[in-house]
């Protein structure tokens, strides 16, 4: 049975705030930004609600870069991109993904086993990063 949940103008904002960027934040980063507007906002708060949020299916985990949880407000399944160095967490565009999916079908075909799209991250360095240990 799932609870009814009282409005919360405080849950409202976090929600908006992390659906509004493409960053993937974890709950400090959404704190910071909310407390200047919503001065008795805790960090608790922010991250009883990311919680929630998660098991309501309005937002979803990515699990833990450099050891934060981190969090996507797009709940539709897609891979991302999670820079080794920097923590940067990226969406993979579409077409990119589409590329790399059939490519792996191909590979996995042998295997009969199936890319699972909701959970697919892929580990690497940014552009920034990749630069910065060429120089």
């Amino acid at each position: 049975m799932v609870r009814e949940r009282k409005y919360s103008a405080k849950r409202d904002a976090i929600l908006a705030l992390l659906r509004s960027t493409k960053t993937h934040p974890g709950a400090q980063w959404l704190y910071d930004r909310l407390k200047p507007q919503i001065p008795d906002l805790s960090l608790g708060t922010v991250y009883r609600n990311l919680n929630l949020f998660r098991e309501a299916g309005t937002a979803c985990s990515l699990g833990t870069v450099n050891g934060e949880e981190r969090f996507d407000g797009i709940t539709a399944p897609h891979p991302h991109l999670v820079c080794s160095c920097c923590g940067a967490v990226l969406d993979l565009p579409p077409e990119k993904a589409e590329a790399l999916v059939q490519n792996g079908k191909k590979i996995l075909a042998k295997e009969s086993f199936s890319i699972d799209f909701r959970k697919t991250v892929f580990y690497g360095l940014c552009r920034d990063c990749d630069s910065q240990s060429v120089s």
